[in-house]
């Protein structure tokens, strides 16, 4: 991109009406929306052809857990921007997602000014964390002892990803075929997450994940 080219930006939402919201934003700045997918699979065919200058992306996609698309997207184009934009709790993903590829991370209930001050950020080439994202970020670089909701820092993305869909109820059938894995492979994550938390039993991990779910510290838009 240079200095007299309008800034493409790139959008991956599967919800309508957030989505809108965000292009309205976008175009009544000097920047473009030069496309948009709802699924990884989309973002994957469309983000090469496009080469947009950044792609605004939620973790939460119909297909594909967004942060396994940062990292695919980053393999495909190292130089590419992505800032997620999520509900998830940042005190958890924002490290993730910056160590999948990302370039910044806002939760969706900031306001218009700050998301978009987020996108000015990544397009001059620098990142984006609030300041509590920062802090923890910098607390585990440091060595800190918060290991944070559960000690569920210890868990790998997938891992995260599976206690999630135990919080919501998903059967290990659901989830293996949510996550495209097989049903032996969702049964070793749960062995996994029971051994890194310390829960001795299935029921146990339940109960676990739903709370988490209750407390808000998953994200809204995995129901689909």
């Amino acid at each position: 991109m240079t200095t007299t080219e309008t800034p493409k930006i790139f959008i991956v939402e599967d919800h309508p009406m957030l989505r809108e919201g965000l292009v309205r934003s976008i175009e009544g700045k000097e920047w473009t929306v030069c496309g948009y997918a709802e699924s990884s699979a989309h973002a994957l065919e469309e983000i090469p052809k496009l080469k947009p200058d950044l792609v605004t992306m939620d973790i939460s996609l119909p297909d594909k857990n967004g942060l396994e698309l940062v990292k695919d997207l980053r393999a495909m184009m190292p130089d590419l921007r992505i800032l997620v934009l999520s509900m998830h709790d940042e005190s958890l993903y924002a490290e993730r997602a910056m160590r999948a590829g990302a370039k910044g991370y806002v939760m969706k209930g900031e306001g218009t000014e700050v998301i978009l001050q987020a996108i000015d950020e990544v397009l001059k080439g620098g990142y984006y964390l609030s300041s509590k994202a920062s802090d923890h970020l910098l607390r585990n670089m440091g060595g800190g002892k918060s290991r944070g909701v559960f000690g569920l820092d210890r868990l790998t993305d997938r891992e995260l990803e599976v206690f999630e869909l135990i919080g919501r109820g998903r059967s290990s059938g659901q989830i293996s075929t949510q996550l495209h894995i097989s049903p032996k492979t969702v049964d070793a994550h749960r062995t996994n997450i029971k051994t890194k938390l310390g829960i001795p039993d299935a029921p146990g991990l339940m109960r676990a994940a739903v709370l988490w779910i209750e407390q808000g510290k998953g994200g809204a838009a995995a129901e689909g």
